[in-house]
Parts: C-alpha cells; sequence; structure tokens
C-alpha cells in the first residue's frame, strides 16, 4: 500500500519529516524516500533508498545533515514506486509523492507517449505510477486543475503530496479509499496517512481531508482549494488490518473498531473455551473486544518477538515471508498446555501462514483451536488499492475452494459471498478442515460496518462482497 507524511515549518522540519515519515512503516516495505525544501536557498534536496532488506531510520540517519536547512519536506513509504520525484514544469518546481494504484498504467503510459511525452523514471523495468501522476498533473494550467486531472485519468485510486515552494499541497483520492488528516502545532502543519504520526511530534489533528479534497499548507495555515466530493469509499480493510491501533481514520480509532468488532462477535458465541488470544498485531485488539463480549479471559497465548522482527519488515520472495511469520510469532506453551483456545486474526488470504501456526499451537499441547477472523472471506482480489488482497485472485484461499467446487465458477461468486447460503457455508467448512481447526468463524460483513461506524455507502467492500462504484 504505502503512506506519506509532510511538514511545513518556520523552522528546521528534520526531526518531524523523519520520523514522521517512519512512523507510516507498517504500510510499505519496499522504497523509502524524503524530499526537502530550503527556502533561504531556494533549492530542493532529496534522498530514497530500499527498505526490503533494512528500515528507514536505518537507512536514512547518515543522509539526514542534508535536510538540516529545510523548513518543508515530504516522505514516503512505498510498496511500488521509487519516490519522491523532483519535477520541473510550467507549475514551477516542485516533489511529488503518492499513495496509488494506477489499474490503468500501461494505458496512461501509452496515451502519454502518444502525445510525445517520454518517462524518466522506472520501477522494477515498468514505468514508474508516480511519473505518470505527475505528468497528468503538469498538464493543468494550475496545480489544481492538474490535480483534476490525474482525478479524471486515473483507474484505481490516488492520493497525493506535493512539495511546491510556497507550501504543501495535499490532495486526497477523489473516492477517498485512501486517507489524509491534516496536524497542527505551535509553528507548523503537517498532512500524514496516519494520525499515530502526530502524538509524539506533538500534533494535534486539525482536519480530515474529504474524498477528492485538495488543501494547501504554510506555516501558519491552511487554505481549501477544492471542495470535497459528496459520494467516498474509503477502504473498509484499513481498520481491519493496515491500520496502526493509534490511527483514526474518518475519526473512528482503529483500536476502538477492532475492539467494538470483536465485542459484537464474541456476544453472539456460545463456544466453550478456556481463554482468548489474538495474533499480534492486529488481531489483538479484536480479541480484547471478543474475550469481553463472550464473557472469557484473554491469555497471552502468543506473544510477538518486536526486537527484530517488527510487522514492517515483509521480504518480498514468498519463502522468506512464510519464514518470517513463523519466527516473529512464539506460543507460550505453559499457557497453551491442555487449553480449548480460541484466537482471533485479522484475515486469510492464502491459509498457509495460518495451516502452519495451527500445527504448532496443537504441538504445543493445545487441546482445541478455534479461529475468528476479523472480516468475511476474502472472495473478490481488491483492483483500488495495492495490498495484501489485491493479489491474483486465484492466490485467494477461497477462489481455489470455489473453483475446485465449481470449476470456472466465478458467475456464482456472490453466493459463496452471501454469509450463511448454502455455498457459504461449505467453503468455510472446506477452509477450516484444511487448516486444521476445532471451527471457524468469520465476521459478518453488517458487523463490521457497524463496528466501523460509517453508513456502508461510505465504505469499500469489494474484497468481501464484490461491490463496487465503477
Amino acid at each position: 500500500m504505502g503512506g506519506f507524511f509532510g511538514t511545513i515549518s518556520q523552522r528546521s522540519c528534520v526531526a518531524d519529516l523523519f520520523y514522521g515519515t517512519d512512523y507510516n512503516s507498517h504500510l510499505g516495505t519496499r522504497r523509502g524516500g524524503m524530499a526537502g525544501y530550503n527556502s533561504g536557498e531556494r533549492s530542493f534536496v532529496r534522498s530514497i533508498h530500499n527498505l526490503e532488506s533494512s528500515y528507514f531510520r536505518t537507512k536514512f540517519e547518515p543522509v539526514l545533515d542534508r535536510f538540516k536547512d529545510c523548513t518543508s519536506g515530504v516522505g514516503v513509504i512505498s510498496d511500488t514506486d521509487a519516490q519522491p520525484l523532483v519535477i520541473n514544469s510550467h507549475l514551477g518546481r516542485f516533489a511529488i509523492v503518492t499513495v496509488a494504484k494506477l489499474v490503468n498504467l500501461e494505458e496512461l503510459t501509452q496515451q502519454l507517449l502518444d502525445q510525445n511525452m517520454h518517462f524518466a523514471e522506472l520501477s522494477s523495468g515498468s514505468t514508474n505510477q508516480t511519473e505518470v501522476v505527475a505528468l497528468l498533473l503538469t498538464q493543468g494550467r494550475t496545480f489544481v486543475e492538474g490535480i483534476e486531472n490525474v482525478f479524471r485519468h486515473v483507474k484505481g485510486s490516488c492520493t497525493i503530496l506535493l512539495l511546491t515552494e510556497e507550501g504543501i499541497i495535499a490532495a486526497r483520492d477523489k473516492w477517498g479509499r485512501t486517507p489524509i488528516v491534516v496536524g497542527k502545532k505551535e509553528g507548523a502543519y503537517a498532512a500524514t496517512s496516519e494520525t499515530s504520526a502526530f502524538a509524539n511530534l506533538d500534533y494535534n489533528v486539525e482536519h480530515y481531508l474529504g474524498p477528492g479534497e485538495v488543501v494547501r499548507l504554510t506555516p501558519d495555515g491552511m487554505e481549501q482549494l477544492r471542495a470535497p466530493e459528496e459520494r467516498m469509499q474509503i477502504c473498509s480493510f484499513l481498520w481491519v488490518y493496515y491500520g496502526f491501533p493509534t490511527s483514526s481514520y474518518e475519526d473512528r480509532n482503529v483500536e476502538a473498531v477492532r475492539f467494538e468488532s470483536g465485542r459484537l462477535m464474541g456476544s453472539e458465541d456460545t463456544t466453550e473455551v478456556d481463554g482468548v488470544c489474538g495474533i499480534p498485531d492486529s488481531g489483538v485488539g479484536m480479541a480484547l473486544g471478543y474475550a469481553n463480549g463472550m464473557g472469557r479471559p484473554y491469555l497471552r497465548a502468543i506473544s510477538k518477538y518486536t526486537p527484530t522482527w517488527p510487522r514492517s519488515f515483509t521480504p518480498a520472495n514468498q519463502e522468506m515471508r512464510s519464514l518470517v511469520a513463523k519466527m516473529k510469532l512464539i506460543p507460550n506453551r505453559a499457557v497453551l498446555n491442555g487449553k480449548r483456545m480460541l484466537f482471533c486474526d485479522d484475515s486469510i488470504v492464502r491459509g498457509t501462514q495460518l495451516r502452519d501456526n495451527v500445527k504448532v499451537l496443537f504441538d504445543d499441547g493445545v487441546r482445541e483451536v478455534h479461529m475468528r477472523i476479523a472480516c468475511p472471506p476474502l472472495i473478490y482480489g481488491c483492483p483500488f488499492i495495492g495490498f495484501t488482497s489485491s493479489k491474483s485472485d486465484m492466490e485467494l484461499i477461497t477462489r481455489r475452494i470455489i473453483r475446485e467446487l465449481e470449476g470456472d465458477g466465478d458467475q456464482r461468486l456472490e453466493a459463496y459471498a452471501t454469509t450463511d447460503s448454502p455455498e457459504y457455508k461449505r467453503m468455510v467448512e472446506i477452509i477450516r478442515q484444511r487448516l486444521g481447526l476445532t471451527s471457524l468463524r468469520f465476521n459478518k460483513l453488517e458487523t463490521l460496518v457497524a463496528a466501523i461506524g460509517l453508513p456502508k455507502c461510505k465504505l469499500c467492500t469489494h474484497c468481501f462482497d464484490g461491490s463496487s462504484c465503477f
């Protein structure tokens, strides 16, 4: 997916830029970058590093002196492109970072080439999508016109931060699929994907940008350049998995949503268990709520080894990802032995990691393993945002099972996505058997929506029910 942070201040912003960007590290694993503007010298400085084998702080601490005189800057953690890009255009000089997934990247690339434009950046051999966004943006007579041109052409999602010589321009995706929030403190403003970036840097939340809204930040204030759209489709999976517990989107706190979702599920669950445990990290908030709703104790039966296995460390190689997933979670045999345990996790994608974890739990003496999942089954790959469920449909355990049952059964996906339908029950039972679970239940979409607290029409739930607004 990816996340970004931008700040503009009356004095040096290097510390805020560095730590604010780092607080988005759980959102991406491939590239990290920062760009700063020195208003005294009217110059830009930029640094980009590969993060696939290291961490943001490790790579960027040695180059911080280059940013020490900058009073504004943008930083990004990306799962896709090398960013930021620094552009010189008729609009002036600017640096750009994006959190985006351009579904029609190849089509847009060809259109721009047909207009005699060229590309200077490549990302893993393909066109850098942030450069495509920059070229579309520079076709406007103003920054706002350029951003609207991006909105008109991009299929998927695109949220933008621009570092200009006059300030920082923040533009949220037209459908609001990914968030931007503005923070304020004395002498400085900031914009970021995650409100968790604000707390330790002394920013207070000032404004949640609406879908398609564009604002300009200066050290002294915020100016709206484009009003928000009425319609919104923010990704519901942000609260399920990607969001950091202390973050809020649309003023709905991630941990509060996870707790309430678990509480609602647990209040309906009469399974006899000795304790409830969350799979770290994103399953913990749900499990605390589940234990509360179910009236069972929360037992810390699995712990994450955080000193060397932070959540953000996710190798690109699948074999290494599987190894990391196993190594960073340590079962507590003293707590597990002889217990009937109920575990909460965020989702099931391929199922391989969970299957291996279940085997370890039984080897460690647990009597029963009951699994509860925070979201409905992932049936449809995500065409809008680049994250876990956007993998090939056939990588999803649900789709593999449906294909086995139906052959080429895409026309019957709705039946399998309908909670408690005969097809749904059969699919869930097969997943339970293959993962070696005593019991398995997924959250209902209605329960997840209720826990988030927004109308369903404002949430994107495509990966669960196939709904789409285009």
